[in-house]
């Protein structure tokens, strides 16, 4: 029974991380790109630096009404934002905070589980293009496709880079093996891994199939309402996911100094916060790059670093 309370109580732990993080990730992104592009409405809504904007976004959403468009396969265009959602909340089940089981489930082959089940994530994108009976949501769910074809191979390849050094594919054991002189080695891995990862999830610059100028809004174009805003939960999820996994498999997680172990969790949230904010930098430095540059990236760069780091590391792990 006291293995139940706690298996409950780290459930409910989980739950309000998943409802809290992406908000606070979101919310950070109107106030970050308020200042660095000087916009001035996220400012002023409540007064002191715009703190009512995430609230009235809530409020707009909720007011909406939810459209489901006459040709569209209601079943598969109503179910489309849960896939998009659910599979985030899963990946966060292994993810470990800090040591001594502060972790949901600590699964042995974890480090797959969570590529895996992130891969889920990407599907209800094309959902939605395919079910909107919409042209241009249907390009928008092919570009999808290709991106996830694309970039999906050198995210797992830098991942594995991780776990052949570690000699474990538990994300835990992972973090629990990592050493600050993995830094300078796997740092090409981590940068491939995180832009692969910032590829999946469609931000910025890597947001051809959301391209408004081109598509109206891609696989979105049809949604709105709290449908819509369950698709933009997701996205800000997915950043809370990606940012979680690089701590833990490249910067170690909740190792750090100045804190005892049992506070290295306080360690993991600054990392991922840390990456949040380079994410929405990111979206403010760069602007949108075309198919070809996109696809040209992954398979002409990102795959043959992703395979360098992977023979760079079973040769220092046959030396050391």
């Amino acid at each position: 029974m006291p293995e139940m309370v706690e298996v409950a109580l780290k459930l409910a732990l989980l739950a309000a991380a998943f409802t809290v993080l992406p908000l606070l990730v979101g919310q950070a992104e109107h106030k970050v790109m308020a200042h660095m592009q000087g916009r001035l409405g996220p400012m002023y809504a409540g007064g002191f630096h715009g703190w009512a904007q995430l609230v009235a976004d809530g409020v707009k959403f909720a007011q909406k009404e939810d459209v489901v468009p006459r040709a569209a396969d209601r079943w598969v265009f109503k179910l489309a934002p849960a896939v998009a959602l659910v599979p985030y909340l899963v990946v966060l089940v292994v993810v470990p905070i800090g040591p001594g089981g502060q972790v949901v489930l600590d699964l042995g082959p974890g480090l797959f589980f969570a590529l895996a089940v992130m891969g889920i994530g990407v599907i209800g994108a094309i959902m939605a293009g395919w079910a909107s009976a919409n042209k241009y949501s249907l390009l928008g769910g092919m570009r999808v496709a290709a991106q996830l074809m694309s970039y999906e191979l050198p995210m797992v390849f830098a991942a594995a880079s991780v776990a052949m050094a570690a000699g474990s594919l538990s994300l835990t054991e992972i973090a629990a093996e990592w050493r600050w002189w993995w830094l300078p080695w796997q740092a090409v891995g981590g940068v491939v891994f995180f832009v692969a990862g910032l590829a999946e999830l469609r931000r910025p610059p890597f947001d051809m199939p959301v391209a408004d100028s081109e598509i109206i809004f891609g696989p979105y174009t049809e949604y709105g309402g709290l449908r819509f805003a369950f698709f933009l939960l997701a996205e800000y999820a997915g950043i809370v996911v990606l940012c979680a996994l690089t701590t833990v498999l490249f910067l170690g997680g909740w190792n750090g100094p100045f804190l005892d172990t049992e506070l290295g969790w306080l360690w993991t949230l600054l990392k991922v916060a840390v990456l949040a904010f380079l994410v929405i930098w990111l979206r403010v430095a760069y602007p949108r790059m075309r198919e070809d540059q996109l696809q040209r990236l992954a398979w002409v760069w990102l795959v043959p670093l992703s395979l360098g780091q992977l023979a760079l590391t079973g040769v220092l792990k046959v030396a050391l």
